[in-house]
């Protein structure tokens, strides 16, 4: 597929995907004209990166773990260095899984309190 696309399947911009391969995050294959052709796998590998981009992590530790993610056996797993870094950023991740779970639950009691008594996970 072309970069267009994989853009409107993804729902980021041409811009972003092209931003992603110059990070070394996508890697299209060349048409003899020029144009970028993406494998179907490319609308998967997007969605990971822009889950681990959302998660907090850099561009740097995703083009690591991203051959991880979709390999069942990845080299860099035996490799200390990598997952002691890769350890630390589950740590950083775990902790802002729990100021984020904490400042949810707030404003669940903000909500609560405000319409008597349903909040927003009620009315879901």
């Amino acid at each position: 597929m072309r970069i267009k696309e994989l853009s409107e399947r993804v729902g980021v911009s041409t811009r972003l995907l092209r931003y992603y391969e110059e990070q070394g995050l996508l890697a299209p294959r060349r048409e003899e004209n020029g144009y970028r052709c993406y494998e179907e796998t490319a609308v998967e590998r997007v969605e990971h990166i822009r889950g681990l981009l959302g998660a907090g992590l850099t561009t740097e530790i995703i083009r690591e773990v991203l051959p991880c993610l979709a390999a069942a056996a990845c080299s860099q797993y035996d490799d200390p260095d990598f997952v002691r870094r890769i350890a630390a950023e589950r740590d950083r991740l775990r902790e802002r899984v729990t100021l984020l779970t904490r400042n949810l639950n707030a404003l669940d009691d903000y909500l609560s309190a405000v319409s008597g008594g349903e909040s927003s996970a009620d009315a879901a």
